[in-house]
């Protein structure tokens, strides 16, 4: 991969033992896991023992994994599969995934405020909770994909508990499965989803941990596969590339934590040095994931600034989308209280397992000049 990449919040390059372990499956064998000679047969011993990995990843029992295509379908899937299966109300925070939010939109749900930080507004779930009749399901992210903060999830359990014991807690783990241990941060949470793309694994191959007793009914109904909880033929080379990863971040998670967190607030602590008028998007002491710096700047607009450092060999993403050519800002951001000219100016720049000390000195040495010369030649107007 040429140039220098900075968005790995978006996807993380597949590690090599990754790619060496699904070849075999892509070029090799054919077989369907649920068949029933020795090949098929063959297909479905590595799913099981991907299956085992992806358990032992979140602290789960092997039966409890449903392998899905990514974590937007095992999002819907938690959220669609328990409002079918019991008819309830869900539940979510301002800042999740759309691939959350649309499917509580469609099941009439409600959507609860956030502090500054991002994190889920305990105080305005109890009161829905305690409020409002019906409630089965309650999502709220682990860490969030745009700046990386962190919910505490063992509060929002214990708040569940106390005022809504009946409901599941589903928690969107895809952002955080690089950086933190599911098996102590999701225990309390009944659904757990996760996809291999953000940690060193292939695209498309997620799974959904479903554990016992949880309510869900399928949304995909075919051949019964998964249990019957997700039908359709299973991706084995991916499913088995998803186990690699799963398997590789276990074993070397707390080395890559520390060394990309002080990457990380080496660029951050350089970019607010180096540029007058910028500033982090996360309040200081809000807990957050090491592999994320969102920052914006006065008098910039993101897609311009992100023109030029692709120009100058950095990817990277900006903390906004555009919508029918009209750019528009995030939902994350305006979550948080930010500002919409802020939120127009802001940039994600996001780290990984591959990312090195030449990274954060090439964006050094191109941001602010970058900056510096919209600034100059192509002004606009400040934040509001």
């Amino acid at each position: 991969m040429d140039g220098v990449y900075l968005d790995h919040a978006a996807s993380t390059p597949a590690r090599p033992e990754v790619v060496e372990a699904m070849l075999p499956w892509l070029a090799e064998n054919p077989g369907n896991p649920s068949g029933s000679h020795a090949v098929a047969r063959s297909a479905r011993r590595a799913i099981d023992d991907a299956r085992d990995l992806v358990a032992a990843l979140v602290g789960a029992q092997p039966g409890e994994v449903v392998f899905t295509s990514g974590g937007t379908e095992a999002d819907n899937l938690a959220v669609d599969g328990v409002v079918r299966s019991t008819g309830c109300l869900p539940v979510c925070s301002a800042v999740e995934h759309p691939a959350v939010l649309a499917p509580v939109a469609d099941a009439g749900g409600i959507v609860v405020s956030t502090d500054e930080g991002g994190r889920i507004d305990l105080g305005a779930l109890a009161e829905v909770l305690s409020s409002v009749d019906g409630i089965g399901l309650v999502s709220v992210m682990l860490a969030n994909n745009e700046t990386g903060v962190v919910n505490d999830l063992e509060s929002v359990a214990a708040l569940l508990a106390e005022t809504a014991p009946d409901a599941v807690l589903h928690t969107d783990a895809v952002q955080a499965v690089a950086w933190m241990d599911l098996t102590e941060a999701c225990r309390s949470a009944g659904l757990v989803s996760l996809t291999g793309h953000k940690f060193g694994g292939p695209k498309g191959a997620g799974a959904l941990v479903v554990r016992s007793g949880v309510p869900l009914a399928p949304v995909l109904r075919g051949g019964g596969q998964e249990r019957e909880r997700r039908s359709g033929t299973q991706n084995v080379p991916a499913i088995v590339g998803l186990g690699e990863a799963a398997r590789l971040v276990m074993a070397d998670r707390s080395a890559t934590l520390q060394r990309v967190g002080a990457l990380r607030d080496r660029l951050e602590a350089g970019l607010l040095a180096a540029v007058s008028g910028s500033h982090t998007t996360v309040p200081v002491g809000t807990p957050r994931t090491p592999g994320v710096a969102h920052l914006w700047f006065d008098g910039i607009e993101s897609e311009s600034l992100l023109f030029l450092m692709e120009r100058d060999g950095i990817s990277a993403s900006a903390g906004s989308s555009c919508a029918s050519g009209a750019q528009e800002p995030s939902h994350v951001l305006a979550a948080m209280g930010v500002g919409r000219g802020s939120a127009l100016g802001s940039l994600r720049l996001s780290l990984g397992h591959a990312s090195d000390d030449g990274d954060v000195d090439h964006a050094l040495a191109v941001i602010p000049s970058a900056v510096s010369r919209l600034r100059r030649h192509d002004p606009v107007g400040g934040p509001t």
